[in-house]
């Protein structure tokens, strides 16, 4: 059975917990497992065409998994898997620098 991590913001769907545990053979049959346990999870990582949403990074054993097969990607009894949100935002503008700076 594979580990989940869960981000904060995901969190609220399963029941507070950081970590859960799931099936799968392949990172979307957990993916559909964690959506039988949690039901409204799958669409915050999928979308409608069965793709991972662009600002979701779904990391097995530290590698990303577009980088590897994606949702295809096999998974062992023993699979580490982290869901990443994207993150977005900070404070200012970003101070420019290089060509046309005058300091």
């Amino acid at each position: 059975m594979a580990t989940v991590r869960i981000p904060t913001p995901l969190r609220r769907l399963v029941s507070d917990q950081r970590v859960v545990e799931a099936h799968g053979a392949t990172v979307a049959d957990l993916v559909d497992d964690l959506e039988r346990r949690f039901p409204g999870l799958k669409a915050r990582l999928v979308d409608g065409d069965g793709r991972i949403h662009s600002f979701v990074t779904i990391f097995v054993n530290d590698q990303d998994v577009r980088l590897l097969q994606g949702l295809q990607t096999p998974l062992d009894d023993d699979a580490e898997v982290s869901i990443i949100p994207a993150m977005a935002g900070g404070e200012g503008t970003p101070r420019r620098s290089g060509i046309g700076d005058r300091t």
